[in-house]
C-alpha cells in the first residue's frame, strides 16, 4: 500500500525558514517521481516543485516558488522534503507530497497519490 505523511508543518514568522517531510512507504523513490503541493482554502492546489526518481536526478519547480523552494530526498530513509525559505504569510496553506507525474512544473491534475497534508502558517 502506498502511504504518504507530511510532517513539520506549524506557525512560523515571515521572513523564516521551514523544512516540510515526507515519510512514504509502499515504494521507493526509484519507482516513483514524488512531488509537493499547496493549498490555501478557496483555491486550486498549486503544484510546487518534483523530483522525477533516484535514477533521473531531474527536479522541476514552480516559476513562481523557484529560489525559494528546494526539494530533496534521503533514499535510505524514504524521506522526501522541501526546504521554503523568506517565507510569507501568503505562504501559508496546507502542504502536501503525492506521488506524481514529474516532466515539468508538477500539475495536481498528474498525481496518482496524496498525503493528508500539512498546515503551515506563517504570521507576519
Amino acid at each position: 500500500e502506498v502511504r504518504l505523511v507530511e510532517s513539520g508543518g506549524g506557525l512560523v514568522q515571515s521572513g523564516e525558514s521551514m523544512t516540510l517531510s515526507c515519510t512514504v512507504s509502499g515504494f521507493t523513490f526509484d519507482d516513483y517521481a514524488v512531488g509537493w503541493f499547496r493549498q490555501v482554502p478557496g483555491r486550486e492546489r498549486e503544484g510546487i516543485a518534483c523530483n522525477a526518481s533516484s535514477t533521473d536526478a531531474s527536479v522541476y519547480y514552480t516559476d513562481d516558488l523557484k529560489g525559494r523552494a528546494a526539494i530533496s530526498v534521503n533514499n535510505a530513509k524514504n524521506i522526501l522534503y522541501l526546504q521554503m525559505n523568506s517565507l510569507k504569510p501568503e505562504d501559508t496553506a496546507v502542504y502536501y507530497c503525492a506521488v506524481v507525474i514529474c516532466l515539468s512544473a508538477p500539475k495536481a491534475g498528474d498525481v496518482y497519490f496524496w498525503g493528508r497534508g500539512t498546515q503551515v502558517t506563517v504570521s507576519s
